[in-house]
């Protein structure tokens, strides 16, 4: 899952931002309003941190701005006003949800991973293809009742796969979803990590779960 964090405040935007990253997203961030606006229409994330109060243009401009284009992308609101009508603002500019500052951040990773489910209509925080149990939140594996050991790439990898269960992945998508601006393309990455999921799903003797379309990408199904 792939993540876009826009904070000024350094010392909030770094703790949040390793959260994340330690949750298993790939994650950009921004300091300012204009950057923060260029990442979130270039780039292609499941979950937006916006804080309101930035430099350059403010958060709710920028959500404004998102929407009118069309974008959906969920959207989380940072923000250390707490009145109704500060709320209100927020959610009918197309927030998805909104933390008052100062939160915990297992409350912000929790409301995250909510929207993020939220976004490929998964209910349970629990995923589940065919034998194969997939915890995300707890980033765990089984496989008819096996406790698989997966990297974080490769957990990633088979987190978006089993969101999109049933769906033909590109490889471009994937790579957009798994990685961030700064991680360096290979032509074969995406290639090599289904190998090692594979494998490690499939090390039992059970079924492939991962298929290859030919010149489309892979779905598991």
């Amino acid at each position: 899952m792939r993540a876009l964090l826009v904070e000024d405040y350094a010392p909030l935007r770094e703790t949040v931002a390793q959260a994340l990253a330690e949750a298993g997203f790939a994650v950009d961030s921004a300091a300012e309003g204009g950057e923060g606006l260029w990442y979130a229409q270039s780039g292609a994330y499941d979950a937006i941190v916006l804080d309101i109060g930035l430099p350059g243009r403010d958060g709710l401009s920028i959500l404004r701005t998102l929407r009118k284009s069309g974008q959906t992308t969920p959207v989380l609101l940072l923000t250390a006003r707490d009145t109704v009508a500060d709320r209100v603002a927020g959610l009918d500019a197309g927030a998805d949800d909104y933390l008052i500052k100062p939160f915990a951040l297992e409350e912000l990773l929790a409301r995250v991973r909510a929207l993020v489910r939220r976004k490929y209509e998964a209910t349970d925080p629990v995923l589940h293809v065919r034998d194969v149990e997939i915890d995300t939140v707890r980033k765990q594996v089984r496989r008819g009742g096996r406790t698989i050991e997966l990297t974080a790439r490769e957990y990633a990898l088979l987190e978006f796969l089993a969101l999109r269960a049933g769906q033909v992945v590109s490889r471009t998508d994937i790579w957009e979803h798994l990685y961030d601006f700064h991680a360096s393309a290979e032509s074969n990455v995406v290639d090599v990590y289904v190998g090692y999921l594979r494998r490690k799903l499939e090390e039992s003797g059970g079924t492939r779960l991962i298929h290859t379309r030919r010149g489309l990408g892979y779905v598991l199904e």
